[in-house]
């Protein structure tokens, strides 16, 4: 039997939603409730806020440094947000699949297709809002301006629109039915076959080495 077939591997997760679908309650929550389940820190070039913490929030880093990881090939997806880098650490996602714990990226489309091309085993989720006019809701209720959620609600419709591209959908229109769907998705995951195929080949032949 091989190292890595005496445990199972982490699973890789996409979570993709439009602003105000309610993406990062979902998530945090079920991290704070799910053992061997972390959302992964992203690097990033904009400034540390006054509340954040280096290496717990984000992996705070200048322009140049950015610039070289990207030369490396050091990134799993990156990407330019108004003026500034954000980008995962490729290295990073593999130690901890490898440990034994499942990991997920919070990104968009963009960044989802990235990942897959690099990862094509990383496993999609989409959560979407019951309604346009919840989504609108949402964000009115966040404290957004009428302009921000106009640019939020078209780019909503961008993202939406990318939904086929997900192995697995979530509606959220109430909190604890959209995590506990949510979990049953990571937790029946852990136990796929195609997921954990070298745990269950070996785990499956010394069953049988065994019986003879």
């Amino acid at each position: 039997m091989t190292a890595q077939a005496t445990k199972k591997s982490g699973n890789l997760f996409i979570i993709s939603a439009p602003s105000g679908a309610g993406k990062t309650t979902l998530v945090r929550t079920l991290v704070a409730s799910m053992p061997k389940l972390q959302v992964s820190i992203s690097h990033t070039t904009r400034q540390r806020r006054p509340d954040e913490t280096d290496g717990s929030d984000y992996h705070f880093v200048d322009v140049n440094r950015f610039e070289r990881l990207i030369a490396q090939g050091r990134f799993l997806e990156y990407a330019r947000v108004f003026d500034h880098y954000y980008g995962t650490s490729k290295s990073w996602v593999e130690e901890q699949l490898q440990a034994g714990t499942d990991i997920i990226l919070e990104i968009d489309w963009q960044g989802a297709r990235q990942v897959r091309r690099r990862m094509p085993a990383a496993l999609g989720i989409f959560v979407l809002p019951p309604s346009h006019a919840s989504l609108a809701a949402r964000l009115r209720e966040r404290g957004d301006d009428e302009e921000a959620i106009k640019r939020r609600m078209r780019d909503a419709r961008t993202e939406i629109d990318h939904y086929k591209e997900y192995e697995f959908l979530v509606v959220n229109d109430a909190l604890e039915a959209a995590l506990e769907e949510l979990g049953a998705i990571i937790r029946a995951l852990r136990n796929g076959y195609a997921q954990q195929q070298d745990y269950f080949d070996a785990f499956a032949q010394r069953i049988l080495r065994d019986a003879q």
